[in-house]
């Protein structure tokens, strides 16, 4: 992998060596595992690409077992997006490896009649959270709509992605995030005024609804412990998650500001409206620093590291109030004092100072950085034999010649001091678990050959 080879797990005291045996079997032992919050339920994962896909694999972070139903001819199509690794025989993203992680690949068809019937009969009836985002109808046309799946598991959890919801007049539309952040609110305030919309070059609405329906699920399966004992019927229920929604939620006072006063909030470039100066700004070295010193006790300790005393000793900055009447002169001031400094030193002189600043990071500047470091926030896992960085937390686990690392990326938060999620392997090979999946769920292995005959299931083999 051509980016891994600039950061050799070796080189740094935070890799940890892949560790190999003469068995390439993955079976994994529960005595090896400390106690997750999720042990012992079991999610089945159906929706494909990020939104559905990351909400398992942080249930599954936490203890969960995800199973996770693929397409036998190819798989989740996150598999093939952005594959970087030219030696990899199975061309296999990085992106699976990451969202894929301890999951179960089923290669099952459900296209088919036959593959939804062995969904539906057979391991349906032993999950207790279903996550699906295909376009609302679907699941209803395939016979796996809720009130067919609650009829075989009255308890079951069953968590509906979707870019605008199961209803509304949108409700049948496709939805990707990028569509949605648009309707959602949050494109309209990305960008600098006059200049048309901007978008983060990762999948926000995806992001956020995947966090959202892990909200949900967690609430539900709360909800179900509160059911007195004895009560008729099922405890199952839907969570409807639409993306554009995950995002709207994120307007803080956008909506209450425009119902009061009729102010709609405008893009602002780098700057927050209302609160100065807030704001990212070039140094001397191309870098940028972002400089939060909106408070007027901050604002006064950044006029000093500045030596501005005349910014400092003048009424009209002393409060934000002030400050945001004349943001322009003060950003210009600002940035005037920065472009003249390295980043290392505009920052290290911020930072003497109490003031909250921080440099602008790519991955380059994440991998090298020490508090992540420090904060073991990078391990190596084994895929195909080569050493993958990823994000995670120094703890070392050997499962039969493959080393699996204990991983923490950004969204995999929070951190749980008694009964933190851990990385047992990366995201794995196609059908890897199909029979071991469907053995467990009471098929016969002369039924799982049948249907890997028929075609609507696939186990994986090795090379």
């Amino acid at each position: 992998m051509p980016f891994l080879k600039k950061f050799p797990a070796a080189s740094r005291s935070f890799g940890i060596q892949p560790k190999k045996s003469p068995s390439s079997s993955r079976s994994f032992s529960n005595q090896l595992r400390r106690s997750k919050p999720l042990d012992g339920i079991t999610v089945l994962e159906v929706g494909q690409l990020v939104a559905g896909p990351f909400a398992g694999s942080l249930l599954g972070y936490f203890g969960a077992d995800v199973i996770k139903i693929e397409p036998p001819s190819g798989g989740d199509a996150i598999r093939t997006w952005r594959v970087l690794d030219e030696n990899d025989p199975n061309r296999t993203s990085l992106w699976w490896r990451s969202i894929g992680r301890n999951k179960k690949s089923v290669a099952l068809d459900m296209r088919l009649p036959e593959g939804r019937r062995l969904l539906k009969e057979r391991i349906v009836p032993k999950a207790h959270v279903l996550i699906e985002n295909f376009k609302p109808g679907v699941m209803e046309k395939w016979g796996l709509g809720p009130d067919d799946l609650l009829a075989v598991n009255p308890n079951l959890i069953i968590n509906r992605i979707s870019g605008y919801g199961q209803t509304g007049p949108n409700a049948s539309l496709p939805g990707f995030a990028s569509v949605c952040e648009g309707m959602g609110g949050l494109r309209f305030l990305q960008g600098f005024p006059g200049e048309p919309s901007v978008r983060a070059n990762i999948s926000l609405g995806d992001t956020l609804a995947g966090l959202h329906s892990v909200i949900g699920i967690l609430l539900s399966l709360v909800a179900q412990k509160q059911v007195p004992a004895g009560t008729k019927g099922g405890s199952g229920q839907v969570v409807d998650v639409a993306l554009y929604e995950s995002v709207f939620s994120l307007l803080e006072a956008v909506i209450p500001e425009y119902d009061r006063t009729g102010l709609i909030r405008q893009p602002s470039g780098n700057t927050v409206t209302g609160i100065v100066p807030t704001s990212a700004f070039d140094c001397a070295d191309g870098k940028s620093i972002i400089i939060g010193a909106n408070g007027d006790s901050l604002f006064q300790r950044l006029c000093h590291a500045m030596g501005r005393q005349d910014l400092a000793d003048s009424p009209d900055y002393k409060t934000n109030a002030g400050r945001v009447k004349h943001a322009d002169y003060i950003y210009g001031e600002i940035g005037k004092w920065c472009s003249g400094l390295s980043s290392a030193d505009v920052e290290k002189t911020l930072r003497d100072n109490g003031i909250p600043a921080g440099l602008i990071y790519n991955a380059r500047d994440i991998v090298e950085d020490a508090h992540y470091n420090a904060r073991g926030m990078f391990e190596t896992v084994d895929v195909l034999g080569k050493p993958l960085k990823i994000p995670g937390k120094n703890q070392d686990l050997s499962y039969s010649g493959f080393v699996f690392i204990w991983c923490l990326c950004a969204a995999y938060t929070p951190k749980l001091s008694a009964t933190p999620g851990e990385t047992l392997w990366p995201g794995p090979e196609l059908g890897e678990h199909t029979e071991e999946v469907l053995r467990r769920m009471g098929v016969p292995s002369e039924e799982i050959d049948s249907f890997e005959e028929a075609g609507f299931i696939r186990r994986y083999k090795s090379n």
